[in-house]
């Protein structure tokens, strides 16, 4: 352990030195490569494109004159304009060659060759306006001329003096471009000669220092090895409790949903058994004295008569008074009044009962139930919906009812199934008549159509459909999903039809399912067994 640390500690030392004399080593070498960088930038930016820009300015030179020439020659003003084209690009590449090498365009032979340019710029200008007015022989005789050819060599001199200086200028930039590299190259092998041994030296005590630090390596993979058995172990049970958790949590969930749901559909019940009992005893009341009230007006009529046929000659101021009350009418039209309020509370007391049949609130078990009075019952809650008013057409009810057997069911949870979907129906009827007044679809009639029949020996079918805009398939996927729904908010919560799923399918052992597609309505098919099995 003791030669351990001491070979530890030397092997520290030794790098130190090592290291910092890489570093005293290179950094000259840093500094000279980043010399020699300096320099091929400086070439590459400013010197090949100023020999660039000196190629150039001598083409383009030559262009404009030839351009003058041809003009002169064949009097084809396409020459002219050709030299009109590259006259700006001659004049910007001298510009650009300006601002690269200022020095060389103020001296005394910059002076001389601008003149020079200035005066061949003016004679080709001057034998354009003798072209022009088809004087060609002048042209030529003037482009020919001692001046012009005097100017034209004195220019071309002095350009390429001045390329010459350029091209001389590159080759020593190039030179000590060269120089800098080979003294960089002559650097980095006296570098690499001294730090080779040392580095070897670095590598061999770093091989001994690695081998201990493996040996402590597989002891530490051996101890972690342990440690994530023993934690997978614990994930493994903590995931376990989690789902439990979870699987708890959606069973909490669902259960407070149908709690909430039926907790409504209970209030709804108890509120409507309490009107109906309430409506019940009066109405019963009017209806059974109706019936004496018949007796006792037919009494009174006999004897009116009766007195009529033995007094009533004998009496004037009583035969003014039949003629005033017109007795006649009424001994004629007491019957039907006292009919027409028999018929009234006959009506009150069927209502009564419907809405005692929607409300079951002493049904909680199963029984057998026709299913045609709970439809009947719940449209009859929603009848106020389905009217007509200044914003809303009728929507017509259309019953196709087959003729089905009593059936084993809960009542009060197929009502709470069928106000959902009436209700839902409903909703999506009456959008299409909001689009409609803000003007983005066509009016159409409102009408839903409730089909009963029965499958087969063991089963009945009941069809819902409206002639609504339909649903898509994507939400026909989450229709009956806790909490989904497409309504605004407000109008919604998404629990209606997760709970007559679930009054369906778990407490009936029943099936429901949607059919829709956009613009051609939506139908809820509901199959439930007439025996329920246990």
């Amino acid at each position: 352990m003791h030669l351990s640390y001491k070979l530890r500690f030397v092997s520290s030392q030794l790098v130190t030195v090592t290291v910092l004399l890489t570093l005293l080593l290179f950094t000259p070498q840093i500094w000279l490569n980043w010399q020699a960088y300096h320099s091929f930038n400086s070439i590459t930016k400013y010197e090949f494109k100023l020999q660039t820009l000196s190629n150039e300015i001598t083409y383009l030179d030559e262009v404009l004159t030839m351009s003058a020439r041809m003009n002169a020659a064949t009097g084809n003003v396409f020459w002219e304009q050709r030299y009109r084209q590259f006259e700006p690009k001659l004049d910007n590449a001298i510009k650009e060659s300006i601002k690269l090498a200022p020095k060389a365009y103020k001296n005394e032979d910059a002076k001389k060759i601008d003149a020079a340019n200035q005066r061949l710029v003016a004679i080709e200008y001057q034998s354009f306006d003798l072209v022009n007015k088809n004087k060609k022989d002048q042209a030529m005789l003037l482009l020919s001329s001692s001046e012009y050819e005097t100017n034209k060599q004195i220019y071309a001199n002095g350009v390429a003096k001045r390329q010459q200086n350029i091209s001389l200028q590159l080759k020593q930039k190039v030179d000590e471009y060269y120089q800098r590299i080979l003294w960089a190259i002559s650097e980095s092998i006296i570098s690499l000669a001294m730090l080779i041994p040392a580095w070897l030296l670095v590598l061999h005590l770093l091989q001994q220092y690695l081998k201990d630090k493996k040996i402590a390596q597989a002891a530490l993979e051996e101890t972690n090895c342990r440690l994530e058995i023993q934690v997978a172990e614990r994930t493994t049970k903590l995931k376990y409790k989690n789902f439990q958790l979870q699987q708890t949590l959606q069973e909490l969930q669902h259960t407070q949903v149908q709690l909430v749901q039926t907790e409504k559909m209970s209030s709804l019940g108890q509120l409507v058994a309490g009107v109906a009992h309430e409506i019940n005893n009066p109405v019963n009341f009017i209806y059974g004295n109706l019936l004496h009230v018949r007796e006792y007006s037919q009494q009174l009529l006999s004897l009116i008569n009766l007195y009529q046929q033995q007094y009533c000659s004998e009496n004037p101021e009583i035969n003014l008074l039949i003629d005033e009350i017109d007795l006649e009418f009424i001994i004629d039209d007491m019957p039907k009044i006292l009919s027409s309020m028999e018929v009234g509370a006959e009506r009150i007391r069927e209502i009564v009962l419907t809405l005692r049949n929607f409300s079951r609130l002493d049904e909680a078990e199963m029984k057998l139930v026709d299913i045609h009075e709970g439809i009947n019952s719940t449209l009859l809650i929603l009848q106020y919906r389905l009217k007509e008013n200044h914003k809303k057409q009728e929507i017509t009810i259309i019953k196709n009812y087959g003729n089905l057997p009593l059936v084993e069911c809960y009542p009060g949870g197929l009502n709470q199934v069928f106000m959902n979907i009436l209700s839902n129906a409903i909703d999506a009827l009456h959008q299409p008549e909001i689009d409609y007044l803000e003007g983005d679809i066509e009016k159409q009639l409102s009408s839903i159509i409730i089909h009963t029949q029965v499958k087969n020996e063991n089963w009945i079918m009941i069809s819902i459909k409206d002639n609504g805009s339909g649903i898509t398939e994507e939400v026909q996927t989450r229709l009956f999903d806790p909490f989904f729904t497409t309504k605004p908010i407000g109008k919604g919560t998404g629990l209606g039809l997760s709970i007559s799923y679930q009054i369906i399918v778990d407490k009936h052992k029943g099936r429901i399912k949607c059919i829709s597609a956009p613009g051609k309505g939506t139908e809820f098919v509901i199959e439930i067994p007439i025996k329920q099995t246990d």
